[in-house]
Formats: C-alpha cells, structure tokens, sequence
C-alpha cells in the first residue's frame, strides 16, 4: 500500500485571501483600518449578533471580558477542567484561581448540574467550552443562574471551535452574553492568528458603549487608534485605562474576509468527511463517534473526537503512532489541565475529574480540514480501523 501523507490541519487559502491581502499591503495601511471593520461587519451578520470586536486571538478577547467587568483577585470563575489552556489562564491572570467543574459523564462539555452547586457568592462569571464545535446548551446554563437567582453571573462562552455551530436555528454568536471566538491557523476559519468577541448587548451590565470600550482597552487603553493618529494634525490622544495590546490587523482582517465569504461551502466539506468517517465507524463495536447534531444544536465540524471503547491511554497512543508511521497525522484533544504541571503545582488533581479524564484517555482526533480529499478521508478512517483492530487483537 502506497503511504500518503496526511497533515492534521493546514489552512485553507486560496486567491480570494491572496488578493486581499495584498490590497491591504498596497493600500499603505497595513495595521487596525478599514478591514478590520468590514471583516466586523460581516462577523456580526453571520452570526446574527448585533455587535462584533475582533482581536489579535480569543485568549485575548475572554481576558479582555474579565478585565473590562474588573473581575480580580478574590473573586470566583468557573470553568472546565476539559478545554486549551487558554481558557483558564486568563483566569489567572486575574488573579483568580479557577473553579474547575467536571463534564458530564460520556460527555466533552460541562455538567450543568455540577455547576450549579458549585456557584457561590463570589461567582462572577461562568465561562464554558464548545468542545470540538458542539455548542453548549445555552439555555441550560441561563435557566440555572435564573434558578439560583444569580442572572448577575457573567455568562462567556468560550466558543474557539463553534464558529459556524448552530443552537436552535440560529448559529453560535449571541446566545451567550459573550461568545468568544479563535481564528488560530487550525481553526474552520483562520486569520493566522485572530478571534472575535460576539454580543448583543452594547451597554451589558450599565456600560456606556461596550464596543468603544473593548477597543479601547485592546489598543494600551488609548483613546484613538493607531489611523485616527496618524490624520495630519491629529497626533493628540489620552490614555483612559491600563489596557491591553491585542488589536486585529488589517492584514489579518484581509484573510479572514476571504474565508468568511467562503465558510459555507468550507463547512459543507467538513461534514462530508465527518459523514465518511462515521459511515465507515458506526458498525464498529469499539468506536464511540462524535456527536454532529440533535433537535437543538449542530457542530460546526471542526473537530472529529473519536473515543475508542475500552482503550487505556497507552494503547490510544499506540494507535497515533501506528498511524504517524504511515503518514497520518492525528492529535487528542484536549489533555484535561490538571494533568499540567501548572495546574497540579497550584493544587489541583486529575482525580477529582474522573468523567474528563475518561473523555481524554480513549480520545483521538483524526484530521479533518477543508482541503482533504474525501478519497483521503477514506484513507484515514480504513487505516483507522486497521490499526485499532490489530491493537484490539493483540
């Protein structure tokens, strides 16, 4: 058998980003400008939200949420313990130790009951994870602050993976009070490096103009950005707030208008190699496959998270390596962050979390981009089944 060789997760880039980025590179600006608005503009209409602020990464657009509504030491923030170490260390540069709740059993997303009980008086946001693209059931998490009379909770949605993910008819952007995107290099859609804070309410929680203080506060706190400046005689501005350096660029801007205008027909790929991989797993007694989609929510296939039934952590790795040896890369996602040594250093135990160690320990996440050839995917998931079946055998 001829080997392939099959990344896991390059971009999809093609003329239509190449050429405007390159007006952005003869336009003379090349920094936060016309395109980063634009590139807002049509984030905000796909995701049916009334406003959209991109930033440098989604990292900084969830610390950017916590420093605006001043949430500090002494304070509370739950999360998961199942996600990128991103989510959490915003957190800690808080200076706030995260509240970790387990995800639900056969589960990557959090257990809402679990979270319910962990709420306290010093809770002051909720951040939760859109695994894999599958949007958390948003209504679910408001329902319980309602319950708990706790509405004052800041509800963010850490949704890197769910751009493009649907929650009762509508795609993932407003249903929390804050959705966070990532447009990282391996993401459905990518600027190289970006994201985007999605929401409706511009003046959430008695804020005067939350867009105008999102850019603000991304831009070291300076009252004009870097164009304004730059007009003849209007180099005078004022530093309002200890902000922040994550700001998009016009180049970066430029990518992701390409790949907006793009990103149904890069969606559709995506889910007809999740339909090839799960059409050719779903007999097998050992494959436990990803959900797609249900009566209210759709993933935005970006990530294929096959668990293996009855598989312990060294044979899950055998198998990635089985399949490194003939040119199939595959990942895991994610290693739960007690398992870090940050994270047991500041005291806490993967044994406190059995339903996320359960999740990570049979995971493997085969490649799925929107340049894979559904021939290759066909590759991938026979090898797939090749080489678990001989691990199985042995």
């Amino acid at each position: 058998m001829k080997i392939k060789n099959i990344p896991f997760s390059p971009p999809d880039i093609t003329d239509v980003e190449k050429k405007l980025v390159m007006e952005v590179l003869d336009s003379g600006w090349i920094t936060t400008g016309p395109k980063t608005k634009e590139f807002e503009d049509e984030i905000t209409t796909y995701c049916d939200a009334n406003n959209a602020v991109v930033l440098a990464n989604a990292s900084a657009g969830l610390e950017l949420i916590l420093k605006v509504y001043n949430i500090c030491e002494g304070d509370e923030v739950i999360t998961t313990p199942y996600t990128y170490v991103a989510t959490s260390n915003v957190i800690l540069h808080r200076g706030v130790k995260p509240t970790f709740v387990d995800v639900k059993k056969d589960s990557f997303l959090i257990d809402e009951q679990k979270l319910a009980m962990a709420i306290t008086p010093k809770t002051k946001a909720i951040i939760t994870v859109d695994i894999a693209g599958v949007p958390v059931d948003y209504d679910a998490i408001r329902a319980i602050l309602k319950e708990k009379n706790r509405e004052d909770i800041i509800f963010i949605s850490d949704s890197a993976h769910s751009f493009g993910g649907i929650y009762k008819g509508k795609k993932v952007g407003a249903q929390a009070d804050f959705n966070v995107f990532s447009f990282h290099a391996v993401k459905n859609l990518t600027t190289a490096e970006g994201g985007a804070i999605t929401f409706n309410d511009n003046k959430f929680k008695g804020k005067e103009d939350l867009v105008k203080e999102f850019k603000i506060t991304s831009l070291q706190g300076q009252s004009k950005d870097a164009l304004a400046k730059m007009k003849a005689g209007a180099w005078k501005y004022d530093i309002i707030t200890d902000g922040m350096k994550c700001n998009m660029t016009d180049i970066n801007a430029a990518i992701g208008l390409g790949q907006i205008r793009r990103y149904e027909g890069m969606l559709t790929r995506r889910k007809a190699i999740f339909e090839i991989y799960t059409k050719s797993l779903d007999n097998k007694e050992w494959a436990i496959i990803p959900f797609t989609k249900d009566e209210i929510r759709e993933t935005s296939y970006h990530l294929y998270t096959l668990r293996l039934k009855g598989f312990k952590e060294a044979q899950r790795d055998e198998l990635i390596q089985k399949l490194a040896d003939i040119g199939i890369a595959t990942n895991v996602h994610f290693t739960p962050l007690p398992m870090f040594t940050l994270y047991k250093n500041l005291g806490y135990s993967i044994k406190d979390y059995p339903n996320a160690y359960n999740q990570y320990a049979n995971e493997i996440t085969l490649p799925v981009y929107s340049t894979l050839k559904l021939e290759d995917a066909e590759y991938v998931v026979n090898n797939v089944i090749k080489c678990a079946e001989e691990i199985i055998s042995k």
